[in-house]
């Protein structure tokens, strides 16, 4: 069974949490429930849980980007795991590339990823430099 957010039930269990590590005491429930900002049923209004929610487009995307991974996982296990102990002459090699490529396809991909996360950090700490201070 899962909660949901913002259901009751998730309501009570965070204030039973709060009430027993004593993050809180109990006449402070109410100064939680009204903290600005915090989403509960009764303070957004329908429309704007809506557009928070995922569309589909959203949702077709992210289940493409789970399935396309799922199939890729399994056919480089598959390549990785199973065809060594398969005979060089059977049918299911004409598939795959050569083994060589099961090590230089993979860390051609971690270079690429590191310097696009090294190119996004360079540009976040660009964006966000300060001025030197002219003496």
């Amino acid at each position: 069974m899962t909660t949901h957010w913002g259901s009751p039930r998730h309501t009570r269990i965070t204030e039973r949490f709060l009430v027993y590590h004593q993050e809180v005491v109990p006449d402070q429930l109410t100064r939680y429930n009204n903290i600005p900002g915090r989403r509960t049923p009764g303070n957004v209004s329908k429309q704007q849980y809506l557009l928070e929610m995922a569309t589909g487009v959203d949702q077709a995307a992210g289940m493409s980007l789970v399935v396309f991974s799922l199939l890729l996982f399994t056919y480089y296990s598959v390549w990785v795991i199973v065809l060594p102990f398969v005979d060089s002459d059977h049918v299911l090699h004409k598939y795959f590339l050569p083994r060589e490529y099961s090590v230089i396809l993979p860390g051609i991909a971690a270079v690429i990823l590191l310097l696009c996360i090294g190119a996004f950090t360079a540009v976040i700490m660009w964006k966000n430099r300060k001025p030197k201070k002219a003496d």
